[in-house]
């Protein structure tokens, strides 16, 4: 979306009243109740990261390759004169600055796929300890005298103060 089609967007909801502008949200469900939960299993994180890793070391057994004899040439076209070996030098460079950025990433997804069934897990109790926790103390609030929403007899009417009108 270009930045003129954002305007062009916001004027237009503007125009309709400020009750018609909302963000993008997933539909509602028939029926109400809830979207579900993301899930991923522990065998879908290990061939996650088991295919980064394959990845990983695919990357530095066939992309490199051409990286010791591109070198090579470039010195070789720089030393004969030509301009060309400058430029081939600098691909090279940039070649294996970018394969290095992109093996850094295998790394790290690889990586952070074998630890992260563990820590959202630990996220999971921690969640659940501390919701069942409110629930308890929100169910101590349950032994009103009362109906809910009536205000308490025990507290009695409210007394005006003298002297004011």
């Amino acid at each position: 979306m270009s930045w003129d089609e954002w305007d062009q967007l916001k004027a237009s909801a503007a125009d309709k009243g400020a009750a018609q502008m909302q963000l993008n949200e997933a539909p509602a469900q028939e029926g109400g109740g809830t979207y579900g939960d993301l899930t991923a299993s522990q065998s879908d994180l290990a061939k996650i990261g088991n295919n980064a890793y394959k990845l990983f070391n695919r990357l530095w057994d066939e992309a490199r390759v051409a990286g010791p004899s591109s070198s090579k040439a470039a010195e070789d076209l720089k030393a004969q004169g030509f301009e060309l070996g400058g430029g081939l030098a600098h691909v090279a460079k940039r070649w294996d600055e970018q394969l290095r950025s992109l093996r850094d990433g295998c790394s790290h997804i690889s990586n952070h796929m074998r630890v992260t069934k563990k820590i959202h897990k630990d996220d999971e109790h921690y969640i659940t300890g501390q919701l069942s926790s409110i629930a308890t103390l929100d169910s101590g609030f349950d032994e009103r005298v009362g109906e809910p929403g009536k205000k308490n007899e025990i507290y009695g009417e409210k007394k005006e103060e003298k002297g004011k009108d």
